[in-house]
This record gives structure tokens, C-alpha cells and sequence, in this order.
């Protein structure tokens, strides 16, 4: 993938930073080797699950039943192949239902699964993060301590900001605040130490 940088070279649009340009870079590495684990049915039930999720599909299909249904009233007197109450239709539609909703599940449950990958991902970042932050803080005021020219005071809410959050405390008092998580349905915490 070219970056940003060398589009911009060509005269093609601006340039971004290097870090964003890695971060997209990173993103869409990600996502490639995501499709790449993807099998070839997978890939075709997403594809018939994307065609079925178009307005053409729902007009389609309800084209269909308008005319089957006009064809059948129209030949009842002299005996449709379905007349009323349309029981191969009604056969029809349930076939059709139950495929297009398996294809949809087959669907969702893979997004599911990488929705939970990127809720990880994400955890792991902001967990780094704060841990990042939280050392920062602690050399800022270890700099502002060791410094004379720097007035020494007592900042309470700078030394709460130097403790890093300990994570089992937070899902505690979530728990106790009535929100809905259970050890289960949290992904493994990467404690890393500054």
C-alpha cells in the first residue's frame, strides 16, 4: 500500500503525518490479514448475505410474490398451479426465509468475532495508555520536585493521577454499579508495568 506521502508526491492529495500515516497503514494490514483468514465459503455467504441486505432484493422478491399471487387469482378459474391460499408459495417463502436468516447469522457471528477482537485491541491500547499517562505524570512531578527554580506545593489530584487503575477494582465497581459484566465476558487483561 502506498502512503499518503508518496500519493501527495504525485499531486494527488495532501500529506498526513508519518505517525497517521502508519496508523493507517497498520489498520489496513489488520484488516487484510483478517480477510486472509477468511474462507472461500465464508467469503460467498458474506457475499449472497451483502446482496440480500440491498433494497433490489426486497423489491425483487416482493415483485415476485406480487406476480405470483396476480397469476394464480388470474388462473384460478380454470386451475393455477398454486391457487388460493398459495400453500407453494407460503412453502416457498419459508425456504427463503430460513436461508436468507441462516446466511444473515453466518454473517453477524463472524462480525461478532472480530468486533470482540477490536474491543480487545482497544483495551489493550487504552490500558497502555493510561499505564503511559500515569508514567508521565510521575516523572512531570518527580521533574517539578527536583527542579529549584519549580515552587514545591502539594498537588493531591496530580498524586491520584500517578496511581495507575487497577483494572479487577474498576470491573468490581462496575459490577456493583449494576452494569452487566461478569469475568466471562471479559478478555484477558496484559498488565504491563512502566
Amino acid at each position: 500500500m502506498a502512503s499518503a506521502r508518496e500519493s501527495s508526491s504525485a499531486g494527488a492529495a495532501p500529506t498526513l503525518s508519518a505517525h497517521i500515516d502508519q496508523n493507517i497503514e497498520s489498520i489496513v494490514a489488520l484488516q487484510n490479514r483478517e480477510w486472509e483468514t477468511v474462507g472461500v465459503a465464508q467469503r460467498r455467504v458474506e457475499a449472497v448475505g451483502r446482496w440480500l441486505g440491498r433494497p433490489l432484493y426486497l423489491v425483487g422478491l416482493l415483485t415476485a410474490i406480487a406476480v405470483w399471487v396476480s397469476i394464480n387469482v388470474i388462473r384460478d378459474t380454470r386451475g393455477g398451479w398454486d391457487p388460493p391460499p398459495f400453500e407453494l408459495l407460503d412453502g416457498m417463502m419459508t425456504l427463503i426465509s430460513l436461508i436468507t436468516t441462516t446466511i444473515v447469522l453466518i454473517a453477524q457471528n463472524r462480525q461478532t468475532k472480530l468486533e470482540k477482537q477490536h474491543t480487545h485491541l482497544e483495551l489493550q491500547v487504552s490500558l497502555l495508555t493510561e499505564q503511559k499517562v500515569t508514567k508521565i505524570i510521575n516523572l512531570i512531578e518527580e521533574l517539578r520536585r527536583d527542579l529549584p527554580m519549580v515552587r514545591d506545593r502539594h498537588d493531591a489530584h496530580a498524586e491520584a493521577l500517578q496511581e495507575s487503575a487497577d483494572t479487577a477494582k474498576v470491573v468490581a465497581a462496575l459490577q456493583e454499579g449494576g452494569a452487566t459484566l461478569s469475568d466471562q465476558d471479559l478478555p484477558p487483561v496484559v498488565n504491563v508495568q512502566s
